[in-house]
């Protein structure tokens, strides 16, 4: 049976964790140069639509960004305005055509109190979970040098409860490292699996039906046949 995805609900105050991939999930970043060049374009585009950027990384194939926007339409615009001059730059640098991106971006919104701490690890775990470094700090295209160092990086942007670790700068950053120490578990890592992939909000049954008052619809995964809850619940996603 056929599946299909909602198209997102975006809501000011509420993080979001954003995903973007290369089409048939190939490559769409190449050499040091076109990470940076990325990096830039956001830096450009960010301040112009109003949205904080709490965490990302740059993988070889996808984006992963949390962003907190300011107002509904605003991710929207940034993704489109990004993604559309770096593909410009990547065809034009490497004489190709055609599609970079694998269509729209995936948007989950993030429960705070359960799940906003976790989605920064999962973000910045990302090169560890596809066996790229053995630890985050050893990727180089990640908001981790910023969070858990303090490495300047004008993209980042502190949430309220990233800030909430610590009363200074030096306790945020221990304290950040220290969720680290651990992996994830395999629950969290397919709750946030499923929410991205699904467009679905991160969070306990009651923020959910928070966001769907709000929309006014049911949010994420819909299909005929089972309900939707017994199919996340039987399907198996890889936590990257």
């Amino acid at each position: 049976m056929q599946c299909r995805v909602e198209p997102e609900c975006i809501y000011r105050g509420y993080a979001y964790h954003i995903v973007q991939r290369g089409n048939n999930r190939s490559a769409c970043f190449f050499e040091a140069e076109n990470y940076r060049v990325y990096k830039r374009y956001m830096g450009e585009v960010l301040p112009r639509y109003g949205n904080c950027l709490h965490a990302y990384c740059l993988m070889t194939n996808h984006v992963h960004l949390l962003i907190t926007p300011e107002h509904e339409d605003t991710i929207s615009n940034l993704m489109k305005v990004v993604n559309s001059r770096y593909a410009q730059y990547i065809n034009k640098k490497y004489e190709r055509t055609g599609t970079l991106w694998e269509g729209r971006h995936k948007a989950s919104a993030v429960d705070t109190e359960s799940y906003l701490l976790k989605c920064y690890r999962y973000i910045e775990l990302n090169p560890v979970a596809a066996h790229m470094v053995d630890r985050p700090e050893e990727y180089a295209w990640t908001s981790h040098h910023c969070n858990a160092w303090g490495e300047p990086d004008p993209l980042i942007a502190e949430h309220d409860s990233y800030l909430a670790l610590g009363r200074n700068l030096e306790q945020r950053y221990s304290t950040y490292r220290d969720y680290f120490i651990e992996a994830l578990s395999s629950e969290d890592l397919n709750a946030i699996s499923k929410a991205t992939h699904y467009s679905m909000p991160l969070s306990p049954e009651n923020f959910v039906e928070q966001v769907e008052r709000l929309a006014g619809r049911r949010i994420g995964f819909a299909r005929r046949g089972r309900p939707h809850d017994t199919l996340i619940k039987n399907k198996s996603l890889r936590p990257i």
